[in-house]
């Protein structure tokens, strides 16, 4: 049922907005941050194991890597990933958009390489990727019986680095999942990898000042909402409807491109708030995701989605 969506699609200018590069382009003049975003300070840790530091003053998740990288003197390159509230590598509360303001971050650095060669007997490898938005794509789920599982070298929370020797440390989530989904059935591949550093706490206490246990920090109603493009917000935690859209746009990114991105999918989800039909959609997305190239038939399922959630279809 074609509704024009790939004309209306055409017609805008080849300029669109990119939703993370790799060195982001200086913004349009904007209003300064809310001070009350400006000045909200973080507890933060390495996850392996560090004294308790404090970060504030950021809008992206480019510009957190950073202050935390400075808060330990570490590289911003070495943090791979965060988690929310756990210093355990737990994909479910991997850091997204949104931070809640009572919420404690824990980085996860760079630890051992290792390499793993493969040999491709099934189309699908049973891998679903995600990255930090910095530059680190990393494995976020693998499959059960798939040949990933089977590959016993590789682990949820692994960065990928290079595949048959190309070096993919600087590219974005889809354009990973894109190469292992275009290897040649039938022949071997290699993979180099990066696991996160695990932790020693027999050596070193995992905070000289002392934490909060993980039961005891509380999410509260509001959030500090990261945006790769202005400052960031203070805002209300997502409605139960619009975080059932989240969830459900999550899945079909998996589905349609192989990848896991809370953010996109918040993206996606805010895009199509106050649009009346798929094709306003389809030219909103073109507008702020342009550098993706959704095919059509994933516009119209992700606007079906937004559409149950507001009807209060989605579980």
């Amino acid at each position: 049922m074609p509704l024009g969506l790939r004309s209306k699609k055409k017609d805008k200018s080849k300029e669109t907005f990119k939703l993370v590069e790799s060195e982001a382009a200086a913004p349009a003049p904007a209003a300064a941050p809310a001070a009350s975003a400006s000045r909200l300070q973080f507890h933060t840790q390495l996850a392996h194991g560090s004294p308790t530091g404090r970060v504030e003053g950021f809008g992206s998740s480019r510009e957190l890597y950073a202050k935390i990288a400075e808060a330990f003197r570490i590289d911003p390159a070495e943090i791979m990933f965060c988690t929310l509230n756990t210093h355990k590598a737990d994909m479910d509360k991997l850091l997204g958009a949104q931070i809640g303001l009572e919420d404690f971050i824990f980085a996860h650095i760079k630890g051992q390489r290792k390499e793993v060669e493969v040999l491709k007997t099934d189309d699908v490898l049973g891998l679903t990727i995600t990255d930090n938005g910095t530059g680190c794509a990393f494995i976020k789920r693998i499959k059960e019986g798939s040949l990933m599982d089977q590959t016993k070298m590789i682990s949820v929370g692994d960065h990928i680095e290079t595949i048959n020797g190309k070096n993919v440390s600087n590219c974005r989530h889809y354009e990973v999942a894109k190469m292992l989904k275009d290897l040649e059935k039938g022949q071997m591949f290699k993979l180099e990898l990066i696991e996160p550093m695990k932790a020693f706490e027999k050596l070193e206490p995992r905070s000289k000042g002392g934490t909060l246990p993980e039961a005891k920090i509380s999410r509260g109603r509001e959030t500090l909402r990261l945006r790769t493009k202005g400052p960031a917000t203070v805002e209300e935690m997502p409605s139960e409807v619009e975080e059932k859209a989240i969830k459900k746009v999550d899945e079909l990114l998996e589905t349609y491109m192989g990848i896991r991105d809370i953010e996109l999918a918040a993206t996606m989800v805010e895009a199509g708030r106050d649009k009346k039909n798929p094709d306003e959609f389809a030219v909103a997305l073109d507008e702020t995701l342009g550098d993706f190239a959704f095919p059509d038939e994933f516009v119209f399922d992700v606007w079906g989605a937004i559409g149950d959630a507001k009807q209060g279809r989605l579980e």
